[in-house]
């Protein structure tokens, strides 16, 4: 419904924006400006298909970090490359002892991507930089935006800030070909000082992002914001299915140990289970290997991924015990052992903060946008700032839920009204509304 009737409401929804801003004295963002910057880093790392592959510390990465460091200076924002490769870009307030307000995303894509998840939540922070200088406003607090290095590998350079990146993480290969200590050399960081990028909790008064909702749910319901509730955890295992291997051809269906088999009545299992539970929680089987891999053998081990996510630790934890026990069922009948183990690359749910939901919710009511409270059932650099800041999140609409693809895209309209709400947002809490 949104992607069929935008032109037709383009100029009507600008003007609801653009005046009601006007009418309460308060500065709007440019979304010609935000299109044309979205349109210009596209072209860093642009593929055939129309997407982008700009992924972190490659060549095209390198370039378009140059491209929008430029856009920081042009917004008046002093910059530095910290020891994990973030870019920061500040701007004093008025009161040097209070903590800064910090906003942005990244501009990394995975392999094959497309051309708004981060760039969108970046180019807004610049802009709502570039709208506060232009227009004369001085906050109390310091501003500081940041874009994140690595943010698609393993949110590389937010998990530094919050010094929570270990030393052994920085020899792990990225798709650049490059490993996480040379890329963030190559990108201007210190990875012999990985420490120095840490920050304070009592550096920053918040942290908020904008991003794309990478989903449909905003979409498809015609709603201008997500009011983002939390971020899901996200839990991995490796889980090896042992049977016995034997010839295809001379071993009776009723004589067969089949590892494979088993590994199918899982997959089916762990679907089973994610849709019977009430709830929000997701359980997913995405990757199988089968050994020996031969057609005419019959399969004696299988190795597949299992990953759940949630909001609610205990709702993981129970989706889980679920999957394990219908696992020991299969084991048991089919006479194929089942091992769990856990990867150390999970990641535990992150609340965002609830007064800032209601700022949030507040700065898009005040321009007529409507809102749906929500969860991110992706990853973000704000569930590792949220261990250090009280810390929100802004979604706008995905069309058609996209994303990861050439296909990913956001209107410029609902480009603006995320980057107004952003804009709404810094001045609520820089004029205390965060208690």
């Amino acid at each position: 419904m949104r992607a069929t009737s935008f032109l037709v409401l383009t100029l009507f929804v600008a003007v609801v924006v653009t005046t009601d801003a006007a009418d309460k004295n308060q500065p709007a963002v440019n979304g010609d400006r935000i299109q044309q910057h979205i349109t210009a880093l596209s072209k860093f790392g642009t593929n055939p298909e129309g997407g982008v592959s700009r992924v972190a510390f490659s060549e095209a990465d390198i370039a378009g970090r140059k491209y929008v460091a430029g856009l920081m200076q042009e917004a008046g924002l002093t910059l530095r490359t910290d020891a994990a490769g973030n870019i920061i870009g500040r701007r004093e307030g008025s009161n040097a002892k209070l903590p800064a307000i910090m906003i942005g995303s990244h501009i990394d894509s995975v392999p094959g991507g497309g051309n708004y998840d981060g760039d969108v939540g970046s180019l807004g922070a610049i802009e709502v930089a570039q709208t506060l200088k232009e227009q004369g406003v001085r906050l109390k607090h310091p501003l500081e935006v940041v874009i994140f290095a690595d943010e698609e590998g393993g949110t590389v350079g937010s998990f530094a800030m919050i010094g929570r990146l270990q030393p052994a993480a920085l020899d792990l290969m990225t798709h650049s070909g490059k490993t996480i200590r040379d890329g963030i050399r190559a990108i201007g960081g210190d990875p012999d000082n990985i420490r120095q990028a840490q920050r304070m909790p009592a550096e920053l008064k918040a942290y908020v992002e904008l991003h794309i909702e990478q989903g449909a749910i905003l979409d498809e319901s015609d709603i201008d914001i997500g009011v983002v509730e939390g971020i899901v955890g996200i839990r991995w295992w490796d889980v090896t299915i042992e049977g016995v291997p034997n010839h295809a051809g001379t071993t009776p269906m009723n004589r067969r140990r089949d590892a494979m088999l088993s590994a199918a009545e899982f997959t089916l299992a762990v679907n089973r289970i994610a849709t019977s539970m009430p709830g929000r929680q997701v359980a997913t089987v995405g990757r199988i290997r089968a050994e020996p891999g031969a057609p005419n053998v019959i399969p004696g081990k299988v190795v597949l991924s299992l990953e759940v996510r949630d909001l609610d630790a205990a709702k993981m934890t129970t989706v889980y015990d679920a999957i394990h026990a219908e696992a020991d069922k299969i084991a048991q009948a089919r006479q194929t052992p089942f091992t769990f183990t856990q990867l150390k690359v999970s990641s535990e749910p992150a609340p965002t903060d609830e007064r800032l939901q209601r700022i949030i919710a507040k700065a898009a009511s005040a321009l007529k946008l409507s809102t749906k409270v929500m969860p991110s059932g992706a990853g973000h650099d704000a569930q590792e700032i949220a261990h250090i800041a009280p810390t929100g999140m802004i979604f706008v609409p995905s069309v058609g839920g996209i994303s990861h693809a050439p296909k990913e895209f956001t209107s410029q309209q609902d480009m603006a009204n995320g980057a107004n709400v952003l804009l709404q947002t810094v001045l609520a809490i820089d004029r205390g509304e965060l208690r």
